[in-house]
């Protein structure tokens, strides 16, 4: 994602056929080539066989003699380099730029750069770029995501941290005077998400998903609680009869777990009805008249 932002040059070796520079993709050195005997020049053979009382089946295959060229080369007559294939394998190196704003899935095209053949002209070679997961930043379009975990204290007060951007450059993120950030809340720095590959100078935004980090079982001593109070409001007082009124207290639980016993349930219910319901068998009766 660094290489999608900021731009990068990347060196690909490549290994590809090129016309020999000898005999330039002759294959002999002479120049001359005689018919193929296999297949008579035609760089096709042709089997038949019998596959039952008057039913034959004919097979089409390249010559293996001369590989489909229709011509042969004698022994004493081969190029020396390429050894009458009229091709040599040859290393290449590739530069890929790798844009500014790039996206997964993108396609570089190397005109041209492809395997050669005396017969025909070379094809292209075709990059698709891929882009790794990033450990901070998700990537949607143009636009950036980051997840930020703030205290209590800081969703309330205030909030200050910084962030390392893929270019290396260090973002002062800090909230407004005043400003309370509620659990969930998303906020944006403007211009600071991916380069748009069209216009490099126009970037998208960059998201911030904050989770609110509360206090834990005993963080918060009786003293605290009155200072919360004066600073927040006191909390709700319930006016009951308690000659009416039964008191209780709410415990954590684990929704998943408890997911599970109500599945478990359900399907110890389903396994009774399948079972007649734990009644028996029911005996239908008649009546004679």
């Amino acid at each position: 994602m660094e290489d999608m932002y900021r731009g990068a040059t990347k060196k690909l070796s490549l290994s590809k056929n090129v016309i020999c520079s000898k005999c330039k993709g002759q294959g002999s050195k002479s120049g001359n080539t005689g018919r193929c005997a296999g297949c008579q020049g035609s760089g096709m053979k042709v089997t038949i066989r019998q596959i039952g009382p008057g039913m034959v089946q004919q097979m089409q295959s390249v010559c293996p003699e001369c590989r489909g060229s229709g011509q042969m080369i004698s022994d004493k007559d081969k190029c020396q380099q390429c050894r009458g294939n009229k091709v040599i394998q040859e290393k290449k190196i590739l530069e890929v730029n790798v844009e500014k704003g790039m996206t997964h899935g993108q396609k570089i095209t190397f005109q041209g750069e492809a395997d050669e053949s005396p017969d025909s002209l070379p094809g292209d070679v075709i990059l698709i770029l891929q882009q790794k997961e990033h450990p901070i930043f998700k990537r949607k379009g143009n636009d950036l995501f980051i997840e930020k975990e703030i205290s209590l204290t800081d969703a309330l007060c205030g909030y200050s941290f910084a962030v390392e951007q893929l270019d290396g450059r260090q973002l002062l993120v800090t909230s407004n005077d005043g400003e309370v950030v509620s659990p969930g809340q998303f906020k944006a720095v403007f211009d600071e998400g991916m380069p748009d590959w069209h216009r490099s100078y126009e970037k998208g935004k960059l998201f911030i998903h904050f989770t609110v980090k509360f206090p834990g079982a005993g963080d918060v001593a009786d003293e605290d609680v009155k200072v919360l109070e004066k600073v927040l409001g006191e909390r709700t007082k319930v006016s009951v009869d308690m000659d009416l009124c039964e008191e209780c207290t709410a415990q954590n639980v684990d929704m998943a777990q408890e997911s599970k016993r109500q599945q478990q349930r359900e399907q110890e219910a389903d396994d009774d009805d399948e079972d007649g319901g734990g009644g028996g068998p029911q005996r239908a009766q008649c009546a004679q008249q």
